[in-house]
């Protein structure tokens, strides 16, 4: 199993810029998408990521919106070559306008 460290690269293959990219399409009008990152993830099975987007409100209610964006996205079909979207995850930031996006991807 590779260890992870932010100076290491990330694995070959690694779908997050095109998750991103992918996300952005997805957001609606007034969620800004902040500086992502993400964490090599492994179980007895599978071999992946978790990936962490953080998001700026601009209008709205968070808890109305967000609940909105977790069944957008769970809909969405994401197209990742060589991965598959495990699960997606929409919470609460620390601050009041503020949205955690979590997507957890596996090597297919």
């Amino acid at each position: 199993m590779m260890r992870w460290s932010p100076a290491q690269p990330p694995r070959p293959g690694c779908p997050h810029r095109r998750l991103r990219h992918l996300l952005a399409r997805e957001l609606p009008y007034g969620l800004a998408p902040g500086a992502s990152t993400f964490r090599p993830w492994a179980s007895a099975s599978f071999v992946g990521a978790r990936h962490l987007f953080p998001c700026t409100l601009a209008v709205g209610d968070a808890a109305m919106v967000g609940a909105a964006l977790q069944e957008r996205l769970s809909a969405a079909e994401w197209t990742l070559p060589g991965h598959i979207v495990a699960d997606i995850a929409v919470e609460r930031g620390a601050a009041q306008d503020v949205l955690q996006i979590e997507i957890l991807t596996v090597e297919d």
